[in-house]
């Protein structure tokens, strides 16, 4: 289907927050002719976004709850991928959008197993009783968690997942949205107990605390993405500034989004390729 730009702008105000499904719906409704089979075209349908089974035999994954002092509840529910074995193997994170672990984010972390990474994909909803199974509640939870305990709550789990009995005690991040700019955060409130951060669309940093960031970082951006597109030349000049390695990739024709192979912003040619570098970067310095 081809989706009218103007659609696709309401869609991502629509998943920023600005609006709920109901409203999103009746404006797209309004702006062409058959601008809501556009707008439904987009939600997310999950069942096509899986690309490692639970069943696949190079995995295990389970859900798992841990600590999380100073964090929204004092406990945290994550969803952890190993690879089949006995390791140690090297661990990544793997932050949600701003809507809590739906199932597209439970395959990254299988899609992360299957290459040989410890991954742990926390539910930073867990607080709240989980993501409740759909997107626009998801939403809605998130926004109403405390911020700065929900960041804490990612930094509790990326200790985790570093100190786990399976783990070689290296620590990659990687996020998508929200969870980009959380792999951000990370950066700097981890210091060099962070070895890799790979951002996918993610709000940068405050320029003030790069001198706190460590690790090298893979910025993967979207072509079409102003809101987020906006921060990073202020971000990217601190970055040189303090020497930080890093690389920036923006990929041609894709909106924000692109990797999540759920809805139809995804790009297949611009995911595959963004997946396949932020593998390698992460075999390079979590090694």
């Amino acid at each position: 289907m081809n989706i009218d730009p103007r659609v696709y702008e309401l869609y991502d105000e629509y998943c920023h927050g600005s609006m709920n499904r109901r409203e999103f719906l009746l404006r797209a409704a309004a702006i062409a002719a058959g601008g809501l089979a556009m707008a439904q075209a987009l939600l997310p349908r999950y069942a096509l976004a899986q690309i490692i089974s639970v069943t696949d035999p190079r995995i295990k994954a389970q859900y798992v709850r841990y600590p999380s002092p100073g964090g929204n509840s004092g406990t945290m529910r994550g969803y952890l991928a190993q690879p089949s074995g006995a390791g140690p193997f090297p661990a990544v994170l793997v932050i949600h959008e701003n809507r809590g672990l739906n199932p597209y984010i439970e395959d990254v972390a299988r899609r992360a197993a299957a290459e040989g990474f410890l991954a742990l994909a926390p539910d930073g909803l867990f607080p709240a009783g989980g993501y409740p199974g759909n997107d626009d509640d998801g939403r809605a939870l998130q926004s109403g968690l405390d911020q700065a305990k929900l960041h804490t709550d990612m930094l509790n789990s990326a200790r985790l997942v570093k100190a786990h009995k399976l783990s070689s005690g290296k620590l990659g991040a990687t996020g998508f949205c929200w969870g980009g700019g959380a792999v951000n955060f990370l950066a700097v409130a981890l210091g060099a107990d962070l070895q890799a951060g790979v951002p996918f669309y993610g709000a940068a940093a405050d320029s003030a605390d790069v001198p706190k960031i460590k690790a090298p970082l893979l910025v993967q951006l979207a072509e079409n993405d102003p809101g987020i597109n906006g921060m990073w030349p202020a971000f990217e000049a601190a970055l040189k500034a303090n020497r930080v390695p890093h690389r920036m990739h923006t990929y041609p024709g894709t909106r924000h989004g692109f990797h999540n192979n759920s809805t139809p912003r995804y790009s297949e040619a611009a995911a595959k390729l963004a997946w396949e570098r932020t593998i390698a970067f992460f075999r390079r310095h979590l090694a």
